[in-house]
């Protein structure tokens, strides 16, 4: 046990530094540096665009910490970072609680795929009632009828299934609860939507990164996690049975046929838990950073509007290579007509 828990601490480790490695302790002349931190879901696409954007302007510096929505809502409402980052929006509540406001801007959208472990099994399909057992704990073995049932011809195994859930507060989860819930009525009653609800099973692992580490280690294992992971990690994601019964893979295009009816209200934050389309991917989301609407700090001030004007334009280039979902040009007009309001302070230095 000891050897093994090893091991996936350093697999846990080299994905993370694969994808949420710091842009470093760069020396600066201006020495103008933006400090961010929040979801994991994004972080691969927001490392590219951090890097690019600093590597191409002297005296800047863009650090984001890959510590899960939660925490990037926390940091936001504790004024420790200069932005925060979360899959599952902000409340309410928490915007309440941040004086002077925030402005919350989709940057990107992805999946939320299943993906797993299963030796000698490829083109795995899920319908709504298996994977929603499986998380609910009521599917326990590979070779179920309800799984068995959508693979016929497939040689499944008397194996049991290793649940694997994030261990964190995540705008992941909470996108996939908020799916469970929809297509469920079990799920929606326990455990619910949840950034961090109480799972009647599986075992538990830190960020996108952590989930895709322990899978990897597992055999037998299943959990969700975000598209761009599992595709550069080149593994298997099962297909997924959507509202109209289809089985539809994850890919650009059934992510933004999801997505396509997503329709946003003044505050910039929609949502489609189980989208209709034909052509569907049933588990997609947009996944929001969060600014406050005053800076004190002019450079910075200055630095953030160049950066966000930069992500929500040019940066859409990354988006697809890396898993993820350009925005549609409406979704870019929306944010470069709300990056206006984040202003600077009058006592601004």
């Amino acid at each position: 046990m000891k050897t093994r828990r090893l091991s996936l601490t350093a697999l846990t480790a080299i994905i993370a530094a694969t994808f949420v490695a710091c842009s470093g302790n760069k020396t600066t002349s201006e020495g103008v540096k933006l400090q961010g931190a929040g979801a994991s879901f994004p972080a691969p696409l927001y490392q590219k665009w951090f890097k690019s954007y600093s590597a191409s302007h002297d005296g800047v510096q863009i650090d984001y910490q890959s510590i899960g929505s939660g925490g990037g809502v926390k940091s936001v409402i504790d004024k420790t970072v200069d932005f925060g980052a979360s899959d599952a929006a902000m409340s309410d509540e928490d915007m309440a609680k941040v004086d002077g406001g925030v402005q919350l801007l989709p940057m990107t959208a992805g999946c939320i795929v299943l993906t797993y472990n299963l030796k000698g099994v490829a083109g795995l399909k899920l319908s709504r009632a298996a994977y929603a057992g499986i998380f609910l704990g009521k599917v326990k073995k590979w070779n179920d009828p309800l799984i068995a049932k959508s693979n016929a011809g497939v040689a499944l195994p008397d194996q049991p299934i290793n649940v694997v859930v994030r261990a964190d507060g995540s705008g992941t989860t909470f996108v996939f609860t908020k799916h469970l819930s929809a297509i469920s009525p079990d799920f929606a009653k326990n455990p619910g939507v949840n950034k961090l609800p109480n799972w009647p099973t599986g075992t538990r692992s830190k960020g996108n990164e952590g989930v895709t580490a322990s899978i990897m280690m597992t055999p037998g294992a299943i959990g969700y996690i975000e598209y761009g992971y599992a595709k550069s990690q080149n593994l298997p994601m099962a297909l997924l049975e959507n509202k109209a019964g289809e089985f539809v893979e994850a890919s650009t295009a059934s992510a933004q046929a999801a997505l396509a009816t997503a329709q946003f209200p003044d505050n910039l934050i929609a949502w489609v838990p189980d989208p209709e389309a034909k052509d569907a991917y049933p588990i997609a989301t947009y996944t929001w950073l969060i600014c406050y609407k005053q800076y004190k700090d002019k450079a910075k001030f200055q630095l953030l509007q160049n950066l966000l004007t930069y992500c929500v334009t040019d940066g859409q280039k990354d988006s697809d290579a890396l898993g993820y979902i350009p925005l549609p040009q409406a979704v870019v007009d929306k944010d470069k007509a709300a990056i206006q309001n984040i202003t600077l302070a009058p006592n601004a230095t």
